[in-house]
């Protein structure tokens, strides 16, 4: 941390030398695609066992894509910042980190996790395309966007208290502002006795929750909700989420519940369900998965008999995020067994009684036991047995049998884009605890913050966090203007999991051994991070999912 302050590292010329090397990136990315497609179409379409066959190759092309929209983002971000007068030396740094490792990774290879790197041959790439990318922008930023002196300014800045100016307008940051505030008041302190204990989250938390608005936060107006958009709930689930992961989360299944109803429900349903979602009256969770099942929905086995005006329901399901203390389970079974795989499936708004800590599951017919969990605790895990449970018939979401997968998927976009903001915020708590700790520690007679490597972590986790950050935004404003999105959620959340992940880990070794100790909140932090590639689609599904979606769409 000793290099001289009085020259800056920013490349002249940064924005046009960024614009020349996302072109290239661009290109390259269509090279990208024929290489990939020339493995997996064929007779003219995408054949599903050559993208198995393929799916290294396949599943590459979706995290290239993803560097690629987070360079642009960043992009975007920097010139709006600049043309509001707002761009300052740290929010120029993190573009040109995020270019030279970037780019320099898209060369010589792509890390989908800890032991897949992925390079340009994998996916079909010739060496020429390789050089073609390589313009002089490109090798500009490779050798220059991410050296040491750039990683030291960033760490300076940060000593200072300065991650980069997040982009938001006047509305957004009063937003951010008051969950802030509120969240080092009421979780901060509290959060990790939470973990520790294995205990719920109180139920005055959820309850001040709800009176500022977060359960119906994107709910509209006509029906009890703050109606704003998916860019402010990113913006409070990361706010949320930074405090603690599990308060960050409470929102989710409303969300979840509150869309589906939105989107699928009679009118009828949406006048009852919909202001006593906003207002936290009714707690929903959302019970989807099977034992054996993961993300493969179409071979859900559970199913609802309608016997008369009420459908008895009967199977197992697993991983219920916060399924005792709530009212209703948004409830997806299969309610024909001639129509196989999506077809059969519907969704059910099944209420039950609030449990207890002492009897979780009083309805009848219905029984379930915990799953002790790692991390992610404040809403616990359970598993559920239902034995001729009854919902009635009036309770089936649209009141239509065979349309539960399609209702399901309607929401997919908005639950990834607000799981991509949840690591966010985990991703700046992880970054925020190294920091403070690497300030307080002294080794060797200075704060170990002094250390090259100490400090030039946390600047990469600034950076990184800052990209993760922009893609979520970008996703949530293209729902705010009802434009199709699962691309760009899928991406936010793909990356955004990787970078909770990596700082996290970093930050932990940061602390040093203190880290695993228990006591320290890295820890807990570490085991909550860790979900988030796993939930809302497994890192693997979602590059899946990434993949065929880009190629399947026309050129």
């Amino acid at each position: 941390m000793d290099t001289a302050e009085s020259q800056s590292p920013v490349l002249p010329d940064l924005f046009a030398t960024c614009l020349e090397a996302l072109n290239a990136a661009q290109h390259l990315m269509i090279e990208v695609r024929k290489g990939v497609s020339e493995m997996v179409i064929h007779g003219g379409r995408l054949d599903g066992a050559l993208v198995d066959e393929h799916q290294f190759g396949v599943h590459g092309y979706a995290w290239l894509a993803t560097y690629i929209a987070g360079l642009q983002q960043m992009l975007v971000w920097a010139e709006r910042l600049e043309e509001a007068g707002q761009l300052s030396e740290m929010e120029s740094l993190l573009v040109q980190a995020t270019y030279g490792e970037y780019l320099s990774q898209i060369v010589g290879g792509i890390a989908m996790s800890q032991v897949e790197v992925v390079r340009p041959r994998d996916m079909g790439v010739s060496e020429e395309a390789v050089q073609a990318f390589c313009t002089p922008g490109v090798m500009t930023l490779i050798n220059n966007g991410n050296t040491n002196a750039v990683r030291m300014a960033i760490a300076r800045h940060m000593g200072n208290g300065h991650f980069g100016n997040l982009g938001l307008d006047e509305d957004l940051t009063m937003i951010q502002d008051q969950f802030r505030r509120w969240s080092e008041e009421k979780v901060v302190p509290f959060a990790h006795g939470w973990h520790e204990r294995d205990e719920l989250i109180p139920i005055e938390i959820i309850d001040e929750m709800a009176e500022l608005g977060v359960f119906g936060l994107t709910v509209p107006e006509e029906y009890g909700g703050l109606g704003m958009g998916k860019t402010a709930m990113c913006v409070v689930t990361e706010e949320l989420s930074r405090a603690y992961i599990g308060v960050g989360s409470l929102g989710t299944r409303s969300e979840i519940a509150a869309e589906l109803i939105r989107l699928g429900g009679t009118d009828d349903q949406k006048e009852h369900y919909l202001p006593k979602l906003a207002s936290g009256e009714i707690l929903p969770t959302a019970v989807f998965t099977e034992p054996n099942t993961g993300s493969d929905l179409g071979s859900l086995r559970t199913r609802a008999v309608k016997e008369g005006d009420t459908y008895k329901v009967i199977g197992n399901k697993t991983w219920i995020t916060h399924a005792a203390r709530t009212d209703m389970m948004t409830l997806l079974v299969r309610t024909s067994t001639d129509d196989k795989g999506y077809r059969g499936l519907s969704m059910f708004l099944a209420e039950k009684p609030r449990g207890t800590v002492e009897e979780p599951f009083p309805a009848e017919n219905m029984t379930g036991g915990e799953i002790e969990v790692l991390g992610y605790r404040g809403m616990k895990e359970y598993e559920i047995a239902f034995d001729g449970f009854e919902v009635p018939a009036k309770n089936l979401l649209g009141r239509d049998e065979g349309n539960g997968f399609k209702q399901l998927m309607a929401t997919f976009e908005s639950a990834r884009i607000q799981t991509a903001a949840r690591a966010v915020g985990v991703a700046q708590c992880a970054m925020e605890l190294g920091l403070k700790y690497a300030q307080e520690r002294v080794q060797f007679g200075r704060p170990i913050f002094e250390f090259p490597r100490v400090a030039g972590k946390l600047a990469w986790m600034a950076v990184e966090t800052m990209v993760a950050r922009q893609l979520s935004y970008d996703s949530a404003r293209e729902k705010d203007s009802d434009r199709r999105c699962d691309i760009e959620a899928g991406m936010a959340k793909l990356l955004a999991a990787r970078v909770a992940w990596s700082n996290a880990d970093n930050a932990l070794q940061i602390h040093g051994g203190n880290g695993y100790a228990l006591e320290y909140p890295i820890s807990r932090v570490l085991c909550d991070a860790r979900i988030l590639n796993i939930f809302e689609g497994a890192a693997e599904i979602q590059s899946q999912v990434i993949a065929r979606g880009l190629l399947s769409a026309r050129n």
